[in-house]
């Protein structure tokens, strides 16, 4: 089973991703975690995220140890990872790891849950379950301005209400890959919902999902 689970940055896709992973017993890839990862590897070489070549040759060097990197939630790193996430070579070069860890989940799982923002209309077109999960940038300005004050970083509400919505443009109007639900997705708006509520919402949506197929 291949669950999609795509949305804007801070919507609060990862950590349902996670979670439904957990009780589904299934193997999850935050997939914007990639996109962290070269990010990461330019900005520590001192090139431009920009820079489509300096983007595609970390993108080709990436692998699943790096995702364990403790840089990767760094703020620079983040918005480094929006410009590089808009560069087709970048993309391109990251496509095959993400299918393949849908095809072949590690430790033997039965399938896969992968979070992003293109799985269900690119990496994983034949998704079983397609989830688009969102919330007012309000909502979720707040919500990374908190995480931010609990890591122990210096955060202000309108620079980050600023950021995210200048990565939502980026996002949303680059030419590959934009940030848009797959046609069959379900929108599942989490603004004024805890991470339960949101949890058990998708554990309908799966299971509604798999019943009509069976059907």
């Amino acid at each position: 089973m291949i669950i999609a689970v795509d949305g804007p940055v801070a919507a609060g896709k990862g950590t349902l991703a996670r979670r439904l992973a957990a009780r589904l017993n299934l193997a999850c890839l935050d997939t914007g975690s990639l996109y962290r990862v070269v990010a990461a590897r330019v900005l520590e070489a001192g090139g431009d995220p920009a820079d489509p070549a300096a983007g595609e040759n970390a993108a080709h060097a990436v692998t699943g140890k790096d995702l364990d990197r403790p840089d990767l939630r760094r703020e620079d790193v983040g918005q480094a990872a929006s410009i590089v996430s808009a560069l087709p070579s970048v993309r391109a070069a990251l496509l095959a790891f993400q299918r393949n860890f849908a095809a072949n989940p590690p430790d033997g799982a039965a399938g896969a849950v992968l979070d992003g923002r293109d799985i269900g209309t690119v990496v994983c077109q034949d998704a079983d379950v397609k989830l688009f999960v969102t919330a007012s940038v309000e909502h979720r300005a707040q919500r990374r301005h908190n995480e931010l004050l609990e890591r122990g970083e210096e955060s202000i509400y309108a620079r980050v209400l600023q950021d995210l919505q200048e990565r939502d443009e980026r996002d949303s109007r680059r030419a590959v890959a934009p940030l848009r639900p797959a046609d069959d997705a379900v929108i599942l708006d989490s603004s004024g919902m805890t991470a339960d509520q949101v949890l058990e919402r998708a554990l309908q949506i799966v299971s509604q999902k798999l019943k009509s197929k069976e059907g």
